[in-house]
């Protein structure tokens, strides 16, 4: 268990500079709108969250963009974190929490238990639960030592929900799922809203659904990363690797794709770049994820490709984003979304490099979705769908299915 204050004076004693702190945080959130309801500020402003974290440095817990890794696997891969302050706001604002309600709260760590306690008030009821015994040890370590009694703290696998305690105003998920499992939906309230990081087709968007009958619909989405779902509900990523220098490493990664020819692909990598311009353009400040949301809808072979800094300094690639850049493949050939600054400020066109034999078409096929999507849906957000599995396609929205054990996802355009 952590080493926590455990008496009010010596928490007061170490919070008087995560005060200061906090409202530096919550002044950076309001600035970059990030976060806008007055209650949600007031929570952020009233949990010390670097208590949950006292390795970290204490300024560090309070930059709104830092998320930290509690820990990580026998590989590597991370597996418990305590979310950055942006995302965790997100999400919360997302959730549309009122006071007097009922939260679960699906993947554990303590300072979102306690921003959703805050958020609920004494007359609601948080359950916080996660599957890794350390982590619940953790959080009630936490939330006991900060004074939130009204947050009950599961360690169980969430694939079954926690019937029990609900049914549930609010199911807030803090890790990445690919699917949903049929707990959450009968669990939460019809009309109730359940937020969670979903991996459609490898790409991850924090959704916030709302429950209508047996179906979930989609009332706005954001770009996110998480760590993975663990248990019974896990469904990690499939690696293709094309280049595995270090500090080099370039890799697909695969999301129900096709299995790819690595071979060839790792062999077009070092072939000459064919590139295709669109003539559209982005803002600096401007996000891509509705259009790579689009791509991936249009498209049908189009996994992430992730790439290390030094792939991008060697000059393999142009593109070394940590979500990954959409990647359209087609035997020993593809092409990847790029941009490049134009003459106006703080502009970047869209374009496609490609490599292989079929380079310069998969390149072209690349750029002229882009600018159908800068055509016809630029502006508009996609409608997400979640459907039990036994769903019948007549009974489904047209658009882009994705196929997951417990359910079928769809996703449409206006």
């Amino acid at each position: 268990m952590p080493d926590i204050p455990s008496t009010t004076n010596d928490m007061d004693q170490l919070d008087d500079g995560g005060r200061q702190l906090r409202d530096a945080m919550v002044r950076r959130l309001i600035e970059s709108d990030a976060v806008r309801d007055p209650r949600v500020i007031a929570a952020f402003r009233a949990v010390p969250r670097h208590l949950a974290t006292p390795d970290v440095e204490v300024a560090k817990t309070y930059n709104a963009e830092f998320a930290a890794v509690t820990k990580t696997d026998a590989t590597g891969v991370d597996i418990s974190s305590v979310s950055a302050p942006r995302v965790q706001a997100m999400q919360i604002e997302q959730a549309g929490i009122e006071p007097g309600m009922t939260v679960l709260e699906i993947g554990s760590g303590g300072p979102n238990a306690a921003y959703l306690a805050e958020m609920v008030g004494d007359a609601g009821r948080v359950v916080t639960m996660d599957i890794d015994s350390e982590v619940t040890d953790r959080a009630t370590a936490f939330l006991a030592a900060t004074g939130y009694r009204n947050v009950r703290v599961l360690t169980a696998d969430a694939e079954d929900g926690a019937a029990g305690d609900g049914p549930f105003d609010r199911i807030v998920v803090t890790v990445q799922a690919a699917d949903i499992p049929p707990a959450w939906v009968r669990q939460l309230k019809d009309g109730g809203r359940l937020v969670v990081p979903l991996r459609m087709r490898g790409m991850t968007r924090t959704v916030a659904f709302v429950r209508d009958g047996h179906r979930l619909v989609s009332d706005g989405f954001e770009l996110c990363g998480f760590v993975p779902m663990q248990g019974a509900g896990q469904n990690r990523v499939q690696l293709a690797v094309l280049h595995d220098e270090e500090g080099e490493q370039i890799a697909l990664r695969l999301d129900g794709h096709p299995e790819p020819d690595t071979k060839a692909l790792a062999a077009a990598l070092f072939t000459p770049r064919a590139t295709a311009w669109s003539g559209v353009t982005l803002g600096g400040t401007e996000s891509n994820e509705h259009l790579d949301l689009w791509l991936t809808t249009a498209l049908d072979n189009l996994p992430l490709m992730a790439a290390k800094p030094g792939a991008r300094k060697r000059g393999l690639v142009t593109s070394a984003s940590p979500l990954g850049v959409p990647t359209l493949v087609d035997d020993g050939s593809f092409a990847y979304r790029t941009v490049r600054a134009t003459e106006a400020e703080d502009r970047y066109e869209l374009g496609a490099i490609g490599h292989g034999p079929h380079a310069q078409q998969l390149a072209e096929r690349l750029a002229s979705e882009i600018r159908t999507w800068d055509r016809e849906h630029r502006g508009d957000r996609a409608r997400i769908e979640v459907h039990p599995a036994a769903t019948p396609d007549e009974q489904l929205p047209v658009g882009r299915r994705i196929e997951r054990r417990h359910t079928r996802v769809t996703i449409t355009w206006p």
